[in-house]
């Protein structure tokens, strides 16, 4: 690994070399890079020995993480996040907003059955307004423009992101975007995935732990020259190693179960997004027709 002559002196900095050098680190250090990637406000705002509770790794192993990348320890290294925090004018953290969320429901005691819906909707609720810090404007423009300038979509997420992925083709399609669903019908996504090219862009949805089939479908497109748009949850994911744009979404967890609103509402939005953007450029087209 190359040695780091100066520390990086923003938030989008640390990020940028962390993803650059993941690889490089030892098991240890990976596991440090991926809670700090996932959780920057916790990092940025918490002890280290809190930190350290959180995300299960030691203290020095972060102590370490932090000399790996260039600053001196940890303290340094939490006052470059913590800048970038109060720069964003962020007043509560999403992690702690869930943590004060799950512990007034526990406060409340189970309830029975109806209280389910008071949690997974209070879960999702943060999920969703997570989604518009972790997904920029400019992200989702440049996310629509791939999707205007392919000549085919094909649509692959498996396991649990398989019903996002369905709704994404089957709403592309319903919009006149030329999609191919990539199902894994009886074991056929290499097949289905075969005709892809460098005109053709994959959007591939998948989170911890990773599809096998949907990183081997990034993998297949990488390799054809097509563009790659990764749905995902962290910035190494192995869908974000590959991809030309990649969209962060983290959906809510209760009970041990996954919501998936959050993913949707960016589907969604992605879709309503071509069609306006379809729209809007076909009525300049008009007008510049009358005008001429």
């Amino acid at each position: 690994m190359d040695e780091i002559t100066s520390p990086p002196q923003t938030a989008d900095k640390l990020r940028e070399l962390i993803v650059s050098r993941y690889d490089g680190f030892s098991k240890r250090l990976q596991h440090v890079a991926r809670y700090l990637l996932d959780h920057p406000d916790d990092v940025a705002l918490e002890t280290l020995m809190v930190i350290a509770e959180r995300s299960g790794a030691q203290p020095s192993a972060i102590v370490r993480f932090a000399k790996a990348v260039g600053f001196t320890g940890a303290s340094p290294m939490q006052r470059v996040l913590r800048d970038s925090l109060l720069a964003n004018h962020s007043t509560l953290r999403y992690g702690e907003r869930v943590r004060h969320v799950n512990a007034s429901l526990d406060a409340n005691g189970a309830g029975g059955v109806g209280h389910l819906l008071d949690e997974f909707s209070a879960g999702d609720i943060l999920a969703l307004q997570n989604l518009r810090q972790t997904v920029s404007h400019d992200e989702l423009t440049k996310a629509i423009g791939l999707i205007q300038a392919a000549d085919t979509l094909y649509v692959i997420g498996m396991r649990r992101s398989f019903p996002v992925a369905a709704y994404i083709a089957y709403s592309f399609l319903r919009v006149g975007k030329r999609s191919v669903f990539v199902d894994n019908a009886g074991g056929l996504a290499e097949q289905q995935l075969q005709p892809i090219c460098s005109t053709d862009l994959l959007i591939a949805i998948s989170d911890h732990p990773y599809a096998s089939e949907t990183v081997q479908a990034v993998e297949t497109a990488v390799a054809a020259k097509a563009k790659v748009l990764a749905i995902t949850d962290s910035l190494i994911s192995p869908l974000a190693r590959g991809a030309d744009q990649v969209l962060l979404v983290r959906d809510s967890e209760v009970r041990a179960f996954r919501s998936l609103s959050a993913s949707i509402c960016l589907a969604q939005t992605l879709v309503i997004g071509l069609a306006f953007e379809n729209e809007r450029n076909a009525g300049a087209v008009h007008k510049r027709s009358k005008q001429a």
